[in-house]
């Protein structure tokens, strides 16, 4: 908003010949500055802050569309949890989430951005598919350990060229491990449609089904959660006391953040990438293992449900932190379940999904912003002056 400044007028003269006083106008502006000491508790309190106003726009949305927005979040938040057979869905689609969050949280607290935890999630289901169909009706339930051990590493394997192509040629790791997503992909499409698709399939493009020496175990009679599910709440103790109660938790979140400081002390940096990468490629696809000799139980090309890009969302809603991955991956499973219904019940996309998973990741970036920064109202000076004409 303009407003004139105060101060005596200087006169000037004007194109007609008149004198006039000249304005100097004042511009009000807002400007982020960062906060000396961010709450805490706003910190914490930031994601659930964000919920809301995922929910407050979803309501809009669902208005917007036509549908009512009552039955929306029903849909969203009940149905997927008010039945044993819906609790059963939604921690078998959390399991994965929160498997390949843990190791994207090791990742981003070591300064180190991989975003191609997708990628690594197939190249560990094509792996351990690989594995799975050298079981035959003879082989023992041994099978199934080389299936999970083939899975972890492969996904390393894909991890693994990334940290290459930046300790050794300096790429940024952020669209390495992206477009190697797009390779998996196609290697996934070109394996289920060519050498590994079953001759006896009816022509769909996926492997055969896995023989049950080559499956996870179920977890519960009944219900597909398999102790898939057991793996990913061990990774989070695990995780956890590896960041916080050893020292090389601390030197690997030391060496990503503050390389010189790190070499000051005696750590590597590089150790730090390779670490971090690896960690992170292995759990990813750990996932990938779990999920196809799981529920799924044969490599189809549909295996790449977006779970590694989701799971970003996961790690930062749980603030990077084993305990609150394990709650912001069951609200995420929530969302696929709840997207899944909406298209079932009400009519809608199924790429809602992605839409609110969108929206609550902005929401957090939001919320984020003004926990750390404070928006402040600068207001600038500047002189009007019009330059005498006619001489």
């Amino acid at each position: 908003m303009l407003k004139p400044a105060a101060g005596p007028p200087q006169g000037e003269a004007s194109p007609y010949g008149v004198q006039r006083p000249a304005q100097r106008w004042s511009v009000g502006a807002l400007k982020l500055e960062a906060r000396p000491q961010p709450s805490a508790a706003w910190s914490y309190g930031s994601p659930v802050l964000a919920l809301l106003c995922t929910v407050v726009v979803g309501v809009m949305l669902f208005a917007l569309l036509g549908k009512d927005p009552v039955r929306g979040l029903q849909v969203f938040f009940w149905d997927p949890i008010k039945s044993g057979y819906a609790l059963g869905e939604l921690l078998v689609k959390a399991t994965p989430l929160l498997l390949i969050a843990l190791g994207l949280a090791v990742c981003f607290r070591s300064n180190v951005w991989n975003i191609g935890a997708e990628g690594q999630y197939i190249l560990g289901a094509i792996a351990a598919s690989g594995m799975a169909l050298l079981a035959d009706k003879a082989s023992g339930g041994w099978m199934v350990v080389p299936v999970v051990i083939a899975g972890v590493l492969g996904g390393m394997a894909w991890a693994g060229l990334t940290a290459l192509l930046r300790d050794r040629f300096h790429a940024n790791e952020i669209l390495v491990s992206l477009m190697l997503v797009y390779v998996a992909v196609q290697l996934l499409g070109y394996l289920v449609f060519g050498p590994w698709k079953d001759p006896n399939g009816y022509n769909f493009p996926q492997t055969q089904t896995f023989e049950a020496a080559a499956r996870i175990p179920r977890l519960f009679e009944g219900s597909r959660v398999s102790i898939g599910l057991l793996f990913a709440l061990l990774g989070a103790a695990v995780t956890w006391v590896f960041l916080f109660r050893t020292r090389a938790g601390f030197a690997q979140q030391v060496g990503g953040l503050a390389p010189a400081a790190a070499r000051y002390a005696g750590f590597s940096s590089r150790r730090a990438l390779w670490t971090a990468l690896l960690i992170s490629g292995g759990t990813a696809g750990l996932a990938g293992a779990l999920e196809v000799a799981g529920p799924i139980g044969q490599l189809t090309p549909y295996v790449p449900a977006g779970y590694g890009f989701a799971a970003i969302i996961v790690a930062f809603v749980g603030r990077l932190h084993p305990v609150g991955m394990i709650f912001s991956a069951l609200l995420m499973s929530m969302f696929y379940i709840g997207g899944e219904l909406a298209q079932s019940r009400l009519g809608l996309p199924k790429t809602l999904t992605g839409v609110v998973q969108g929206l609550l990741l902005f929401s957090l970036l939001a919320c984020d912003t003004l926990v750390n920064y404070r928006l402040r109202c600068v207001a600038s000076t500047t002189s009007a002056v019009v330059a005498q004409r006619g001489k």
